[in-house]
Formats: structure tokens, C-alpha cells, sequence
């Protein structure tokens, strides 16, 4: 069925399937997103979509959809999404994810929280079992607070890389924060970690999104596949 940037389009165009008129759309951050932001766009322009109002993720999803002439509003005059479409980095069985590949995940949490809907796409190397068996967690930290937390997330199990950019240089998220890539291999119990992370005053955010996907369009060589909150995953040799 082509290529994977293809059946990733193919994707991103089911996902805005379920985007109708009127409504107040979260934007994702990533290549995958970028597909359905112009798709949104495109049905804005033919007239197929009417008074789309988006909310972007981040500076850079803002500067696309500007260019892209999509409307834009925000959490604070429309406090409720009707539905975000967003990426993420590894999806488990149960539909929770890793996300923050991108240094996106705190406004990706925020506008995912406040969405009556939250359809995730990705492709099929993405699933796994159980959180943690390709991708580690991004934990987002107030700069002050680097060596503290990095004691923490050690502490916690894990093996814990500050994130820097191509040229060496420290990656800083549209807040201003560093992200410390915490490894703690195999989560069998993500609801505990999460709770540990949220406790953390120098934690600004973490990439644990539990319970939070309504529906996952996982992008196959067999094609596309949608999957309902809480169903089981069984893709890793689609």
C-alpha cells in the first residue's frame, strides 16, 4: 500500500474523518499531525469544513496552521475541545501512550485534558505491549530543578539523559524548560510512575498520557486500523 509517509497520510486523513463544523480542534505537534493540519486545512478552503476554530501545541504547530490560514483561538476563550488529533512516540495495550518526542508533551497534556476526544495516529512500530519497550519517557523540568530531579528519576529506576539539540547544544521547550529522557524499561505499572512524577515540583510535565486516548488510527502495510478506547493491540507483525 506505498510507502509509511504515505499510509501516515492515510492516517492523519481518517482521523480528520471525525472532525465536523463548528468545532474547537486541538492541533498535535509532529510530522504525522502535520498531515491532518493540512488536511483540515484543505476542507477549510473547499468549503468542506465551516468555523473550524484550532488550538496549537506549540509554536511551531501555530506558525504551520498561521500559514495554512486554519483560525485560531485558545484554552482560555474556548476552555473545551471537541477534538484533539495528535501523534505519539509508543502506544501499549490498553491505548496509553508515551508522548514528547517532539519536547511538545506539556501543551499536548493540556489541550489532551480539556478534549472531549483525543484521536491519536500513528504507525504500527509504535505499539507496544507495555509502555518503555522502545521509547523512554520525557520528563519536562524547570531548569533550576535539573539535578534534583535527575537524583529523583534515578532514584525512581531510571536511567536518565538530559536532551540536547543536533549541534550539542541543551533542547528547551516553548516554555522555556529542559527535558530529562527518563529509561525505565518496561512499565508494568504506569499509573504509579505518573503519580510519583506529579507529586514533583521541579516536574513541569511528563510524557505518561494515561487513559487519556479515545481512539488510536495505527497505519499498517495492510492498510489502517482504528482502535476503540480499552481493545487490545495486536499489530506488532501487521
Amino acid at each position: 500500500m506505498g510507502n509509511q509517509s504515505e499510509l501516515k497520510k492515510l492516517a492523519a486523513h481518517q482521523a480528520v474523518e471525525f472532525v465536523e463544523s463548528g468545532m474547537i480542534v486541538g492541533l498535535g505537534t509532529g510530522s504525522t499531525t502535520k498531515f491532518a493540519i493540512e488536511r483540515i486545512a484543505t476542507l477549510l478552503n473547499n468549503g468542506q469544513l465551516k468555523n473550524i476554530a484550532g488550538i496549537p501545541s506549540s509554536n511551531a504547530t501555530k506558525d504551520l496552521a498561521n500559514l495554512l490560514g486554519i483560525p485560531l483561538t485558545s484554552l482560555n476563550e474556548h476552555p473545551q475541545i471537541d477534538i484533539t488529533i495528535d501523534g505519539a512516540d509508543e502506544v501499549d495495550q490498553n491505548l496509553n501512550l508515551i508522548k514528547g518526542g517532539g519536547g511538545a508533551l506539556l501543551r499536548e497534556k493540556v489541550l489532551a485534558q480539556a478534549s472531549k476526544r483525543n484521536t491519536i495516529i500513528v504507525d504500527n512500530t509504535k505499539i507496544s505491549e507495555y509502555l518503555g519497550e522502545k521509547w523512554p519517557v520525557p520528563v519536562e523540568v524547570f531548569p533550576l530543578a535539573r539535578q534534583v530531579e535527575t537524583n529523583f528519576l534515578v532514584a525512581l529506576g531510571a536511567t536518565v539523559k538530559l536532551r540536547r539539540n543536533k549541534d550539542g547544544s541543551i533542547f528547551f521547550t516553548d516554555q522555556e524548560n529542559i527535558i530529562l529522557d527518563a529509561n525505565f524499561g518496561i512499565i508494568h505499572d504506569p499509573d504509579k510512575i505518573a503519580s510519583s512524577l506529579n507529586q514533583r515540583a521541579g516536574i513541569a510535565g511528563h510524557g505518561l498520557f494515561i487513559r487519556l486516548a479515545t481512539t488510536v488510527i495505527v497505519a499498517t502495510k495492510d492498510g489502517i486500523q482504528i482502535l476503540p478506547k480499552n481493545k487490545n493491540i495486536e499489530l506488532e507483525n501487521a
